[in-house]
């Protein structure tokens, strides 16, 4: 007869407990998710019944509903969907691997850069969406090699890298606000409702970029999902259990830059998605499991709630992106307050 060993059975049990949490917030987020996304297909000016929806989707012509359906509703939703989750994983993977909870492409610099490119091609050279999607990518990966690089002195410092990348975003955003100062005037209104984040005016034939960046990064990032695990634990460690750290953060951050930024050039840079959703997603889910999925889904989250609430909490409609940084403000200070606190500042 066979005794187990009290210890590990133990662990097993504690390890079946966190799947089974991370199965079930997983689960929950992904209705949630079902959730906002049969709202924004139901709700406008007129509220439309689910059988509606579901016919004008299937392609019968309904009168008004059709339309409101499929040329309004459907691209809003589809790029809050693929925009929040690009903005969520990416968040969660940059915040992971240099192990900061400030370290997020917001903060650091990433976001700006594609969205200087961005706004230059629309005040500039009144490029198409196309051009911007393609600049957007450019500029951006090109921002994070430009911090990456100066970070590195000697040796890779996660604590230089942020200060760099403050002071790099500081400078773009000064460029941002020099283009707007030099743009026409007609231009100023397509300009400002982008760098807001915003899914007004979303259209299907702009879309298809967004989809094939996230379906494409997603799943190289979840197999690199190990590495980045390990690349927490800090570069000696990692290192020792035999990870590339450098080849493995240059392919986590290529992944997450193209998304990041295709997703910025769609919607704009909806402010604070990418900050808040790993850290909500870890407090849900817990650790011991991968949380790259748990975030993607928060981050949908986040941008959906916070669109319907910015078109129908208010007798005003606002853009995602004011939502979202009303959110995202609060949590910031409280964080820059408790790591000054902690002597991590």
């Amino acid at each position: 007869m066979t005794h187990t060993n009290p210890t590990i059975t133990l662990i097993m049990a504690g390890r079946r407990r966190r799947q089974g949490r991370w199965i079930l917030v997983t689960s929950l987020l992904a209705v949630l998710a079902c959730v906002l996304c049969c709202a924004m297909l139901m709700l406008g000016n007129t509220v439309y019944p689910v059988k509606d929806v579901i016919r004008a989707l299937s392609g019968e012509q309904i009168k008004g509903v059709s339309f409101a359906v499929s040329t309004i509703r459907l691209p809003r939703m589809l790029a809050g969907l693929f925009a929040g989750f690009a903005f969520g994983v990416a968040g969660y993977v940059f915040q992971t691997m240099l192990r900061n909870p400030l370290a997020n492409p917001n903060v650091i610099g990433i976001t700006s850069g594609s969205s200087v490119a961005a706004v230059f091609c629309i005040v500039v050279l009144q490029a198409s969406g196309a051009v911007i999607s393609v600049a957007s990518v450019v500029a951006g990966l090109a921002t994070v090699i430009l911090i990456y690089l100066l970070s590195r002195g000697k040796a890779f410092s996660i604590g230089r890298l942020i200060l760099i990348g403050i002071g790099i975003q500081a400078m773009i955003d000064a460029a941002i606000s020099y283009l707007m100062l030099i743009s026409a005037e007609q231009d100023l209104p397509a300009a400002v409702r982008w760098l807001t984040g915003s899914l007004n005016g979303a259209q299907m034939d702009r879309l298809p970029p967004l989809m094939i960046a996230v379906l494409i990064c997603t799943p190289i990032i979840i197999v690199l999902g190990k590495q980045l695990n390990l690349l927490e634990l800090g570069e000696q460690a990692a290192t020792s259990l035999g990870v590339d750290t450098d080849k493995s953060r240059i392919a986590l951050i290529v992944s997450s830059v193209c998304m990041i930024a295709i997703a910025t050039a769609t919607t704009g840079p909806i402010a604070f998605v990418s900050f808040l959703a790993g850290p909500i997603a870890k407090r849900l889910v817990g650790i011991g499991f991968s949380n790259i999925i748990p975030a993607g889904l928060v981050g949908i989250n986040l941008v959906l709630a916070a669109d319907l609430i910015g078109q129908f909490a208010t007798p005003y409609r606002f853009p995602v992106g004011i939502i979202t940084g009303l959110l995202g403000a609060p949590y910031l200070i409280f964080l820059l307050v408790r790591m000054n606190r902690k002597g991590e500042l």
